[in-house]
């Protein structure tokens, strides 16, 4: 089986597997609606992404986590996308509705802890970082919706303590 075979494999078992989970919220939904409780609304979403190791990679978002019964929170998981640089990993989420002064950060070495509420918008994500970083170096900006956390790899912030090396 060749690696795009298998790829689309997978691609065909998460699809039917997203199909049957919102069949069956669709089931629940309606039934709590019919005895007059609307739980809602509902977010989900994914993006498929291929590593340098040809292995697709699948993260999801919302306020829908699947299981055998749809786990539903009224937080939802941004959309999120973390990007490594050589000298920082910059972290760039989705969330719209809500303003700056609404915006809560917390980071440390390996993971930032975002979230944010403002009425009926409530976002909350933790982001695990693909390498270490200094805390104290991170800076936010929010614009249009959208928040961009850069910050300093540790690797960058240990400044040389190199010597000079008389050739002899």
């Amino acid at each position: 089986m060749s690696e795009f075979d298998e790829w689309l494999r997978r691609t065909r078992r998460l699809f039917e597997e997203m199909d049957r989970l919102i069949d069956e919220l669709m089931r629940e939904s309606f039934g709590e609606f019919r005895r007059g409780r609307v739980i809602g609304p509902y977010y989900y979403g994914f993006s498929v992404t291929i590593g340098p190791d040809g292995v697709p990679r699948v993260r999801e978002w919302g306020n829908i986590r699947p299981g055998v019964r749809p786990r539903i929170s009224s937080y939802v998981e941004p959309f999120t996308d973390v990007i490594e640089e050589e000298d920082v990993v910059r972290v760039v989420v989705d969330m719209p509705g809500v303003e700056k002064e609404d915006i809560n950060i917390e980071a440390t070495e390996t993971e930032l802890r975002i979230s944010a509420e403002r009425g009926e918008r409530k976002y909350s994500k933790v982001v695990k970082l693909p390498a270490a970083v200094v805390p104290e170096t991170a800076k936010a900006t929010y614009k249009n919706g959208v928040l961009t956390v850069t910050i300093e790899k540790a690797e960058k912030a240990k400044k040389p303590s190199g010597f000079k090396v008389k050739v002899e």
